[in-house]
């Protein structure tokens, strides 16, 4: 068996610094985060997760496994695991606590919460990724195992999602409480006692109320600049421009170095779009670069690629493609394939682009329209959910290795136009008996996703947060995601 080294978690590493380190600095009563959307979103648990949901449900609500400010697995209800050397099996330690009913945590009750979250996920694509647990077993009255159909090296990261947190009759273990002022969320640590951790003297001084609201991009950002909020969590594309339109300093900013899926799904192989070769054309006449540029980000790099490079699992086979092309040259060849599509056509090939509202999002759909147009294209926008031939996708990878870039462009996925091979040949990686088998098969599955042309990647997506220089327990990390615990301690 491989086994993990007893850890500290979240809460048990922080308290346990807190012990050796006096407190010092700003000592406000309260912190406030915002979270950028609408101002009830937070409370909305159901369905797609805003960033409120899903920090508000990290913060009450732990799993067995949880995130730390690194976005690094670490333990939550269990305070220990074991994984076999074959993959196919995760043993869980659950630690010494009670539920919110001061009922006592148990195996049993902890396994009923883990199936009721899992089941609640039905329909998502989270829940495909858990699909390959089979058994989840009581093996003492503190311990539970998980069992496989095949092996998951990232199962650990989908544990420690905030959906996947533990409820006992609605309510979660912490490590806060919660109490609900119209749209502010009222954050209080709970005493490391009630966590099944040992105690800390001087708790109460060394902890902040925290309060997190939910506010649409512009309301946020001038709440920020009032001095009214310690961090602004949750930016995207489409609202980035707003910061300069504050007056904020870019030093503020603090940008996510995340993974995932960027750029538009073919949402139908109708027309234009039946043709594989056409929906490539519509790929190389777009200027990633200058796309970017007019934002005025930096640090950003495109790719055409549909799997982002330098994941855990890249075995780097795929290259990119048009690279012995200037952009120019791939828009000319772009322009040839509408042209000869286009013969003996009167009306002009027509794009209706999906896209979501902001500042951010005019600017990228200036260019690409811009883009399109020098292929002879006429892009056309509608709103983010209306009827589409292309829609945009902006979603960042829950664990960095290629499984999720295909799971997330399966046929299954529903996003737009699949690829039946590509999905048979992400199967049978799974089922892999051998590191290479499997390695050569998901080159093969990205290989065909790339060849059907049904997803137009432009890079990784863009995750910012505005944070203030003494706010503490905020980290930039690969998931965009920043637990509120860490944010609710007093600055050292």
């Amino acid at each position: 068996m491989r086994r993990t080294l007893p850890l500290l978690g979240t809460c048990a590493a922080i308290l346990l610094g807190w012990q050796l380190t006096a407190c010092t600095g700003r000592q406000d009563a309260t912190v406030e985060v915002v979270a950028i959307g609408a101002p009830e979103s937070a409370f909305k648990t159901a369905g797609q997760l805003s960033t409120g949901a899903q920090l508000l449900i990290g913060a009450t609500a732990e799993g067995l496994v949880t995130l730390d400010e690194q976005a690094q697995v670490v333990p939550g209800v269990a305070d220990r695991w074991i994984v076999t050397d074959d993959g196919l099996s995760y043993i869980f330690r659950l630690r010494d606590g009670t539920w919110p009913d001061g009922s006592t945590m148990t195996a049993e009750s902890a396994r009923a919460a883990l199936r009721s979250a899992i089941n609640g996920l039905q329909g998502t694509v989270l829940a495909r990724d858990l699909a390959d647990i089979s058994d989840i077993r009581v093996m003492t009255g503190r311990v539970i195992e998980l069992r496989l159909v095949h092996p998951r090296p990232e199962l650990l990261m989908l544990l420690a999602q905030p959906e996947l947190g533990l409820l006992q009759r609605g309510k979660g273990g912490g490590p806060m409480r919660m109490k609900r002022d119209k749209n502010v969320a009222i954050l209080s640590l709970l005493d490391p006692e009630e966590l099944g951790l040992p105690a800390v003297a001087n708790w109460q001084d060394q902890i902040r109320e925290l309060h997190l609201r939910a506010l649409p991009a512009s309301a946020a950002l001038a709440r920020y600049n009032r001095g009214e909020a310690s961090a602004v969590l949750g930016g995207r594309i489409e609202q980035f421009p707003l910061v300069d339109a504050a007056g904020l300093s870019r030093g503020a900013i603090q940008l996510d170095p995340v993974t995932g899926l960027f750029g538009l799904a073919v949402v139908h192989d109708d027309g234009f779009l039946a043709d594989p070769a056409n929906r490539e054309a519509i790929a190389m006449a777009i200027d990633r670069q200058g796309m970017i540029a007019a934002l005025g980000l930096g640090g950003w790099t495109a790719t055409n690629r549909i799997v982002a490079s330098g994941i855990e699992d890249d075995p780097g086979g795929a290259p990119e493609r048009w690279s012995t092309m200037n952009i120019a040259e791939r828009q000319a060849m772009a322009a040839a394939r509408v042209a000869r599509w286009r013969a003996g056509k009167a009306d002009p090939v027509r794009l209706r682009l999906a896209m979501p509202q902001g500042p951010g999002a005019d600017i990228l759909f200036a260019r690409l329209a811009a883009d399109l147009g020098k292929a002879g294209l006429v892009a056309v926008r509608v709103g983010e959910n209306d009827a589409a031939d292309l829609r945009m996708v902006d979603a960042v990878a829950r664990y960095p290795r290629i499984g999720w870039f295909l799971s997330q462009l399966s046929c299954t996925g529903q996003r737009g136009l699949c690829s039946a091979e590509a999905d048979d040949l992400a199967q049978q990686a799974d089922a892999a008996p051998d590191p290479a088998t499997r390695a050569s098969l998901l080159v093969r599955a990205e290989a065909k996703l790339t060849e059907a042309n049904v997803f137009i990647p432009f890079g990784p997506p863009i995750r910012w947060s505005l944070v203030r220089g003494d706010t503490t327990g905020f980290v930039p990390n690969r998931l965009g995601y920043h637990p509120l615990m860490p944010l609710a301690l007093r600055p050292k």
